[in-house]
């Protein structure tokens, strides 16, 4: 019985621990959640006193929006570049830092590819404005200087290269905290692995993908699914830079709810859109959920 007891007494105690938890995540992600599901069946505007409910209208807009198809197309680019090279490159770098001959400056190289995590993202957005300036920035001033001039464009006003210019920007920033998750991962490997591979005569890129590549594929998809899921919330760097253009070269699906909501004053169909958004990156998060999960009940 006082076994009984104690059980009920941790019990509650735990409970009042996550209350807190609770009423945050209740109040600034719940609540929200739920009023935005039901902002996306009706109609109305920021000074709107009433809302019309219009049923499922909003979706059926949602289907024939053409923007919609272009901003799935900019984000799905996003997000195939961003495991490319955030991803794919991150976890060589992580490798390569890892590796005994670069021990000495690993601290050093470390610092220096994730500086750019910390910074804003304002501040990065108008560093590269001043990079790929047409006139005066530094990549076509780089590119005349090796005798490139043919490469030179302008990056940010062309169809083109617009998306790519963008893109870049991401990339620039965010490898260096994909490549830290990946050094934390390799620095669990135990040694013992690496040696015995390299008794048996093993190269240091057999070793990469027979040793590194096995241990670290619980962190590889979970920074691919982080990627992925970044891709498709991206907002910060097509505002910038390029406000979605020119035309719609640009636009992503968290722009086009921005634009939507707060330049053309249609809330209703903005909070539509949200859910698109919502759906996807809650399916993408699943998916990452239950497989590492399986995984790791499986060890």
């Amino acid at each position: 019985m006082g076994w009984i007891i104690l059980k009920k007494k941790r019990n509650l105690q735990a409970l009042l621990f996550a209350i807190p938890a609770l009423i945050i995540l209740g109040t600034f992600v719940y609540f929200p959640l739920i009023r935005n599901i039901i902002y996306s069946f009706q109609d109305f505007t920021l000074s709107s006193t009433t809302k019309e409910w219009v049923g499922l209208d909003n979706y059926r807009t949602l289907l024939s929006d053409k923007t919609i198809l272009i901003c799935l197309k900019n984000n799905i680019l996003y997000a195939l570049i961003s495991i490319v090279i955030q991803v794919g490159f991150g976890l060589v770098l992580a490798a390569v830092l890892e590796d005994v001959a670069f021990h000495k400056f690993a601290p050093f190289l470390r610092s220096v590819y994730f500086i750019p995590t910390v910074i804003s993202m304002t501040v990065v957005c108008l560093l590269f404005e001043f990079v790929y300036n047409p006139q005066m920035g530094l990549l076509n001033s780089f590119l005349e200087l090796i005798g490139l001039d043919e490469l030179t464009a302008v990056w940010l006003g062309s169809k083109k290269t617009a998306m790519y210019a963008v893109i870049a920007v991401s990339q620039w920033q965010s490898t260096g905290y994909v490549t830290m998750l990946f050094i934390v991962a390799i620095q669990k490997i135990p040694r013992d692995l690496y040696e015995a591979a390299e008794v048996d005569g093993a190269s240091k890129i057999k070793r990469f993908f027979y040793i590194t590549v096995p241990q670290v594929k619980q962190m590889f998809f979970v920074t691919m699914i982080l990627t992925v899921v970044g891709a498709f919330t991206v907002f910060n760097e097509p505002y910038i830079l390029t406000g979605g253009g020119p035309g719609k070269a640009t636009m992503v699906l968290s722009l086009h709810m921005y634009q939507t909501g707060f330049v053309k004053n249609n809330m209703g169909y903005a909070s539509t859109i949200a859910m698109l958004i919502f759906v996807i990156t809650a399916i993408l998060s699943s998916v990452q959920f239950f497989t590492y999960g399986t995984e790791k009940e499986d060890r």
